[in-house]
């Protein structure tokens, strides 16, 4: 379904992209090329992962509002027309069925119907303006030529420079800003309202309402690029106020700088309640259909319904994060609200309301039927952040040959490849990629497996209880993401390792303890203990990509998930291992992105 109608009449579509984690610049002014005449207020750009620079899922922003192309009657010469307006000279492709990854907000063109020789997208046949039938599962993208338009200006194609994280809210977070293809934060020395207001109006928000220090959106990791930033509250850019470079030893994370920005009313919480909960951060989820003269209240379905759903729900309700969401509400107060208005909800979390969200439209299916089976909420003003510490992977990693002999508790485990269940044992040996894994929690809230203490499992070969099914996936993959091995590290034992100096330990797996990672703390995994390891006894050399993604079905919920994947070049050659080029799924800016394709034999997998 489209966004409420508020939405067609404000500006307001740029918050899907920071929600996303996409970032805006202020475009300098400049004298656009003769051809953009018709596409004068619009502004398009590459989306989507993964992808290179020159390819991705074509968006369009048109009244302030981010949409995508529909692959209905799509065509090369549209991609031609596209590849034009972003400043290459032609396309030597299209995707469709989204292959860069389903967009959100609105689908602004659909059956369109290029000649090729337009000077503009403008000029093109289509049905008109944000009217579609087609879901964001069938967005289209463009691959264009690697050659930049002569002259070409940038004025209306929107780039990868601020961007805010950690925010419970749309229009507040951690600030941080992109320098030399690397993300990194803003020290909070004299950090005040003017700088606060240049972010928020540099993505697309009114002034700031506040300009925060002292890391109250939480901690970011890595590095600080910014301090004593002076603006004067009219710059176009936070890069075009006066600033410090400075080095690590002057600032600390505990100082990074945040704002939260004027937002603009948009109704989408009038469209949404709760019912039935113990406080007004919890319960049934009640949602508003119909137009004029029929509106009228109903339930969800709770059919698939999980964390990601939930979130979209709580930010839709102002309420922060979803700490669960729940398919069953039967022992929530039903009150007289029992029927069921829209079912197959599926969300990307990044949506700012349900109604954005893929689901089954008028057509209502749910597999189990009545309100005992219907979507609630659990929401919190705070959530956790994991991040993996994506250099200590790559500084550990080496290949060993290990005896069965000594792998049956791995195997009673599942930790190691299929293959594995047909070996002569004990005789003969598994190889193992193993590495070490620091799993970091930047977050405001203590990271804490979903399942109660009652149902954890015990684990006699290795002595402790295993709180989660699944915590992390280890993958090697082809080039084109074909997977060829994986980490069969099924259940975990959380526990703070180690914690910055100002912060105690508070989780501990020891003797059935409580498990979890504090804000602060980080789970160390080494290298030399069970299951720490991808089994690529049946990998033949060749070039691959190392992925290790953590919490990778959402069981628990977090401020930011697109931070959770970490991808890393692999070289086997049958004997030894390279790995290198490591990156957190998020900082594959641009220029990363060039350096990982560049890789030598990237393209192919032949034998060495």
């Amino acid at each position: 379904m489209r966004p409420v109608s508020i939405w067609q009449r404000s500006p307001w579509g740029l918050l899907l992209c920071l929600l996303c984690s996409s970032c805006l610049g202020s475009p300098s002014p400049s004298t656009a090329p003769e051809k953009r005449a018709g596409s004068q207020g619009l502004r398009f750009r590459l989306a989507g992962f993964p992808r290179k620079p020159f390819e991705g899922r074509v968006e369009i922003q048109r009244a302030g509002e981010w949409g995508t192309i529909c692959d209905d009657d799509f065509t090369l010469q549209a991609a031609h027309i596209l590849c034009r307006e972003l400043g290459f000279t032609e396309a030597t492709g299209w995707t469709h069925s989204a292959k860069y990854g389903p967009g959100t907000g609105r689908i602004w063109l659909d059956n369109l119907s290029c000649s090729g020789t337009e000077q503009s997208v403008t000029e093109c046949a289509s049905r008109g303006w944000g009217n579609s039938d087609c879901t964001h599962d069938e967005d289209a993208g463009v691959i264009c030529k690697d050659q930049r338009l002569p002259g070409f200006s940038d004025s209306n194609v929107i780039e990868t420079r601020v961007r805010l994280k950690g925010g419970a809210h749309p229009g507040e977070g951690r600030v941080e800003v992109l320098k030399a293809s690397t993300w990194g934060t803003i020290c909070d020395r004299k950090w005040d309202l003017q700088a606060a207001s240049v972010v928020c109006r540099e993505l697309g928000f009114g002034s700031a309402r506040e300009a925060l220090s002292g890391a109250r959106m939480g901690q970011g990791m890595g590095a600080i690029h910014l301090s004593e930033v002076r603006c004067s509250g009219q710059e176009p850019s936070l890069w075009k106020c006066p600033h410090k470079n400075i080095t690590a030893e002057d600032c600390s994370h505990s100082q990074d700088a945040g704002v939260r920005c004027n937002l603009p009313y948009t109704g989408v919480e009038t469209k949404i309640r709760l019912s039935g909960g113990r406080s007004q951060h919890e319960g049934r989820v009640e949602v508003q259909i119909g137009g004029p003269g029929s509106l009228r209240w109903g339930l969800i379905c709770g059919d698939d319904w999980g964390t990601l759903e939930a979130m979209v729900a709580c930010r839709q309700l102002g309420l922060g994060y979803a700490n669960h969401g729940l398919q069953e509400t039967w022992y929530w107060d039903s009150g007289n609200i029992t029927e069921v208005v829209m079912s197959g909800v599926r969300c990307t979390g990044s949506e700012l309301s349900l109604d954005q969200c893929a689901h089954h439209g008028t057509h209502i299916a749910c597999k189990r039927t009545g309100t005992r089976f219907t979507a609630g909420v659990i929401c919190s003003e705070t959530a956790s952040d994991l991040l993996l510490h994506s250099a200590l992977v790559q500084e550990t990693a080496y290949i060993e040959d290990r005896p069965l002999h000594m792998l049956y508790c791995a195997a009673e485990e599942n930790c190691l490849a299929r293959s594995a269940r047909s070996a002569n044992w004990p005789y003969g040996h598994r190889r193992l990629l193993r590495f070490s894994s620091q799993i970091h929690n930047l977050g405001r809230a203590d990271f804490r497996p979903k399942a109660g203490r009652h149902s954890w499992v015990w684990h006699e070969c290795h002595g402790h209880y295993h709180s989660m099914d699944i915590f992390t996936h280890y993958d090697i993959l082809t080039p084109n993401g074909t997977k060829v091995a994986e980490g069969h590290k099924a259940s975990f034992c959380l526990e703070d390792t180690e914690c910055q100096e100002d912060v105690s330990k508070r989780y501990e797996c020891a003797n059935f303890g409580e498990q979890g990672i504090t804000v602060g703390c980080w789970d160390l995994y080494r290298h030399d203990i069970d299951c720490q390891w991808i089994d690529i006894t049946d990998v033949k050399p060749g070039n691959y990509i190392l992925q290790v993604v953590i919490n990778p079905n959402f069981e628990v919920a977090e401020s930011d998930f697109t931070n959770n994947a970490m991808k890393c070049n692999c070289k086997y050659d049958g004997h030894r291992i390279w790995v290198h080029n490591c990156h957190i799924g998020d900082a594959f800016s641009e220029e990363a992105n060039r350096r990982f394709e560049r890789y030598p034999g990237q393209t192919s997998n032949q034998v060495i």
